[in-house]
């Protein structure tokens, strides 16, 4: 008996150990997925939810038998996105989701960089507001063709099998998925130095009340879209707006934001965000092209805003 209890209590540590040394496998794997969640949702929150699940789905399988961990991640997490993006696909056709139009995904802040702005382009999560913006219009097997394909390089017979559909028709939806997003995310600057003169140069016009100067920085066709969340009412509710005197007057209404706001960087562009009392009020991605300002996306749902982790402002 004492022999039995001792080879049960020596099986019971192995397999404690062999759970931990799981985890441990899953942990080196999960920044990848957080990235790949990210973009395939938009959403923070969502992203880890999906990436627990995938955790979750290891757990219960264990990894005997699975040659590419990280490749077989990376394939759960993107039939998570998948199912998920196809039940908001479909809540979408509910009256409550009107106004989806004005969404403005979740965005991550960093501090300005303060050694080699370059590093800043490596970082996992540096990808721009405005292609997320377009990815949420695609349809759930485009997005994750293009996501998962251009984005992290898995092959289309893989892609295959999570759409189920063939490697070509894949290929296809990948296509026109990268067409779409070439079409409607021009090439903006990508240097941190001339964003920063472009986005200073807007917030003093805010600050001082000059409705010329503000729309001297705005390109002629700039696009403003302001994600204030379901509930918003009044003037400051979700909108789009377009051109520069339209958008200028949008900012001269809201000046008094712009002695708030503190430059960061916001998904690897230099933004804005509006700290008042310790909270965010309004986080503002910005894209420049030729010294002007060409989009101005704006969260300020104050129930996403509280989700967000801020930055260290004090430099």
């Amino acid at each position: 008996m004492a022999e039995e209890q001792g080879e049960q209590g020596e099986q019971g540590e192995r397999d404690v150990r062999g759970q931990q040394r799981l985890a441990e496998r899953f942990e080196e794997h999960r920044g990848q997925l957080k990235a790949v969640a990210y973009r395939m949702l938009g959403s923070l929150t969502e992203a880890e939810d999906a990436v627990q699940e995938a955790w979750l789905r290891l757990d219960r399988t264990g990894a005997d038998g699975i040659d590419n961990l990280g490749a077989w991640l990376t394939t759960v997490t993107g039939r998570v996105c998948l199912d998920l993006l196809r039940s908001r696909t479909a809540r979408r056709e509910e009256p409550m989701t009107e106004g989806f139009d004005t969404f403005v995904p979740d965005p991550v802040l960093r501090a300005l960089p303060q050694g080699d702005p370059e590093q800043e382009a490596l970082h996992t999560d540096s990808v721009g507001l405005a292609l997320l913006v377009v990815l949420e219009s695609l349809e759930p097997a485009e997005r994750l063709a293009f996501v998962l394909h251009d984005m992290f390089s898995v092959p289309f017979d893989d892609i295959a099998t999570i759409v189920e559909r063939s490697p070509a028709a894949t290929r296809q939806l990948a296509s026109r998925a990268r067409r779409r997003a070439r079409e409607a995310t021009p090439a903006a600057d990508p240097d941190l130095g001339r964003q920063r003169q472009a986005v200073e140069a807007f917030l003093a016009a805010s600050r001082a009340g000059d409705f010329e100067a503000l729309v001297a920085v705005l390109h002629p066709d700039v696009v403003l879209r302001a994600d204030a969340g379901a509930l918003a009412s009044g003037v400051a509710a979700s909108k789009v707006a377009r051109g520069a005197r339209t958008v200028a007057t949008g900012a001269f209404h809201f000046r008094h934001l712009a002695g708030l706001a503190r430059l960061v960087l916001v998904n690897g562009a230099v933004g804005t965000v509006a700290v008042s009392e310790g909270r965010p009020r309004s986080v503002t991605y910005v894209t420049v092209v030729d010294g002007l300002i060409t989009g101005l996306y704006i969260l300020s749902d104050p129930e996403r805003l509280a989700r967000l982790d801020l930055p260290d402002l004090e430099a």
